[in-house]
Parts: C-alpha cells; structure tokens; sequence
C-alpha cells in the first residue's frame, strides 16, 4: 500500500502572517516540515498542496515537488483532497496529510498513523503522553481512546477529568497527523460540519461525530510543538539550531 504524503501549506495566517515562508535556523518553515518528512522514510511520494506560488516556488528550487491548489479551502483536509484528487495521484489509496507547521513532528507519530490505516481503519492518527499540569492548556489537544485504540472524543478541555484530584488519570496529547484511505478522505470533505468542531476548533470532530472510526496510534514522549505563536517559532528555532551544531562536523 504505498504512501502518499501531502503537507498542505497556505500563505495566509491570522496569527503568523506567511507563516510557510518565514525563516527558522536559516530555512523557510515549510521546507523543515517536508525534509522532517522525507527523513522519516514513510511516504513513496510527497507533494506541498499549497495556494500560494511563493510557497510552491520554494519548495520546487529545493527539489521537491508542489501542487497549486484553491485558496479558498477552510481546511488543510479540503486542500489535502483536491491534491489527491489529480490524476498524478491516482495510483495512491494510502494518503497522509501532515501539517505544514509541524517541523518537529515524530517519526512514531506518522508511522502509527499510517500503521492504524494498514490495520484496517479508515482513519489514523497519533497522540503522544501529556504531563498532567498541561492538561488543561487548551493549545494542546487531548484524545481519548476506546479499547480498539479508536477516538472516543478530541477536545481543548482536560479529557478524561479527574473529577477526585487524586493525579491517577492519564492524558494524551493529539498530534496534527492524519493518514487515511482515499474513500476516507472523499467521504470526510463531503461530510457537513458539526457544532462541536466550530465550538473546539478541530476539524476532526466532523468525521468522528459522522461515526467514520479514527485510530489513534500511542507512542512514548511527549508531542513535538508545532509552530501556532511567535513563542513557538522561537522555541522550534531553538531545537532545530541545537540539532544542526550537534550533527555539524
């Protein structure tokens, strides 16, 4: 079953304008995000489905490959759909979409998502551990599973709740991850919204609260951040400037 990779990328952000193109220890956002990719070793193809020619003429003078899409897409779902759309893509029934502002994203993290797909869900994600005093950030997203390892309910809130305080429950951390089958993602884009995803702000409410299961693939550690804030472009910047000194000869 090979693997598409699709990394959706829009210039627009109400929070980091050109978020895409803004420079981390030296090199724009995006193309951190598709090497993070391409180490990782688990897509046969990747492609940057983006709105923007600025984005898509980065990505193609570094050797990788872009697809203009609409920039009128709410969701970087809507955008991953249209790319996998495209005849060049049609051979892929295995699609993983991973965020365009995740430069520190887990191998384990697109491995179990794909994983979860290949193991007969039609949705897969990841979740990391989350330190029970963050739990109640509502930057950070919080799964439950069910005994299948499937999505009960994403949330912003602490889920579960320690109702007694007695420090006993455990929290996992949502990762912006997602693989699917190609019927999955199809069916997901024509799915009509739900109260719950315009309350949460996650889009991935719509397939879940529509019965469609979501696996959620657990590895160990804590979630890399992704880049939302200026205090997480700095903190990303960071580790990545540690991480060339350390591999630098």
């Amino acid at each position: 079953m090979p693997v598409l990779c699709v990394v959706p990328a829009r210039l627009g952000s109400s929070r980091l304008p050109r978020k895409p193109l803004l420079p981390l220890a030296g090199e724009p956002l995006i193309l951190w995000v598709v090497r993070r990719v391409v180490e990782a070793g688990i897509a046969d193809r990747l492609v940057v489905a983006t709105d923007a020619r600025e984005i898509a003429a980065v990505v193609e003078q570094a050797g990788y490959e872009a697809a203009m899409t609409s920039p009128d897409h709410q969701s970087g779902t809507e955008r991953v759909s249209e790319a996998v759309a495209s005849k060049t893509f049609n051979s892929f029934d295995v699609v993983l979409n991973v965020q365009g502002d995740e430069p520190l994203v887990a191998r384990a993290a697109l491995e179990g998502a794909v994983a979860r797909v290949r193991g007969g869900d039609p949705i897969g994600t990841a979740a990391g551990d989350l330190n029970a005093a963050l739990a109640a950030d509502p930057n950070r997203v919080k799964v439950v599973r069910d005994a299948r390892g499937r999505a009960l309910y994403f949330s912003r809130a602490p889920i579960p709740f320690d109702r007694d305080g007695r420090g006993e429950a455990t929290y996992h951390q949502h990762v912006g991850v997602y693989a699917y089958t190609r019927d999955a993602l199809e069916h997901w884009v024509r799915l009509p919204p739900v109260a719950e995803e315009r309350w949460e702000r996650l889009e991935q409410l719509r397939p879940l609260l529509h019965g469609i299961p979501i696996g959620v693939a657990l590895f160990p550690g804590p979630a890399a951040p992704g880049v939302d804030t200026a205090d997480d472009l700095r903190y990303v910047e960071a580790q990545l400037t540690r991480h060339l000194r350390e591999v630098s000869p």
